[in-house]
């Protein structure tokens, strides 16, 4: 077995509204700096993916955070996946039974622990705009529908759920990073 694994990164809150900017330019020399190698970025929303020693996930998301808030001035949580785990939820399609419509959006929430919270799925919120349809592990698929609310309130219940160590990306943006993957 190899001692090089492929990883994927994801941070939270980075580049959001104008506050907390972190250059993917920058980010990639950073992430050389700390060793790793064959780094990629993919758009601006801080996905990594990266080669380093076979290492615990969240002993490397804990080294890339406060490597990352000394250079750039704050907090930025990470968490980490292996190349397996990410293609993994790829490949079993959550979503191959959502009818996706211009008001239909798909998201993956990555957690930092397993959920210890049993909920009844699919969970739908009270106004009915947003479900969660499955829990993999460290991942929460959910499905949010804009003409039943313009203002998606999925991000407050996930974390009232499940807490705030949780970055969440769209299904496109978790398609493009498993294209990337091989």
């Amino acid at each position: 077995m190899s001692k090089i694994q492929t990883y994927i990164a994801l941070l939270r809150g980075i580049n959001v509204g104008g506050y907390h900017k972190v250059p993917m330019a920058d980010l990639r020399k950073e992430m050389k700096a700390l060793g790793y190698t064959n780094v990629q970025t993919l758009l601006n929303s801080g996905n990594i993916i990266f080669d380093g020693d076979r290492d615990e996930e969240e002993k490397i998301g804990r080294k890339i955070g406060r490597h990352l808030e000394n250079v750039f001035g704050f907090s930025i949580p990470v968490l980490v996946r292996t190349k397996e785990t990410f293609s993994a939820l790829y490949n079993a399609d959550p979503f191959e039974d959502v009818e996706v419509t211009d008001d239909i959006r798909l998201y993956v929430s990555f957690l930092k622990e397993v959920p210890q919270n049993q909920l009844n799925l699919p969970w739908i919120s009270e106004d009915e705009s947003f479900q969660i349809i499955a829990i993999r592990d460290k991942e929460v698929c959910s499905v949010l529908d804009l003409s039943v609310a313009k203002t998606p309130k999925g991000m407050d219940a996930l974390e009232q759920l499940f807490g705030k160590e949780i970055t969440t990306r769209n299904w496109n943006t978790v398609d493009r990073i498993a294209k990337k993957l091989g």
